[in-house]
C-alpha cells in the first residue's frame, strides 16, 4: 500500500486539501465531486467518495428485498 501525502492550504476563509492527479485517479474523484471522511474503530480516518449512510442505506434495502421477496412481489402486482 502507497502512502499519499496532501496539504492543507487556505481556501477563502476555510481549509482544504490539495489532491494530486494520482490521488484524484485512485479515489475515481474530479473537481467538484464530494469526499467524505469517516472514522474508525482504531481513530485512523478513511477518505472515500461514497457516502457511508447511502452504502447502508441500500445494505439494508437489499436485506428487506432478499427477506420480504414474496410481499414485494405481490405489491408490485397491484
Amino acid at each position: 500500500m502507497q502512502m499519499m501525502v496532501f496539504k492543507v492550504t487556505t481556501v477563502g476563509s476555510s481549509a482544504g486539501l490539495i489532491l494530486s492527479k494520482e490521488a484524484m485517479a485512485r479515489l475515481r474523484v474530479k473537481k467538484g465531486d464530494v469526499l467524505y471522511v469517516t472514522e474508525a474503530p482504531d481513530g485512523s480516518f478513511r477518505l472515500t467518495p461514497y457516502n457511508p449512510d447511502f452504502e447502508r442505506q441500500m445494505t439494508l434495502a437489499e436485506d428487506v428485498m432478499r427477506e420480504d421477496r414474496d410481499v414485494l412481489r405481490t405489491l408490485s402486482k397491484k
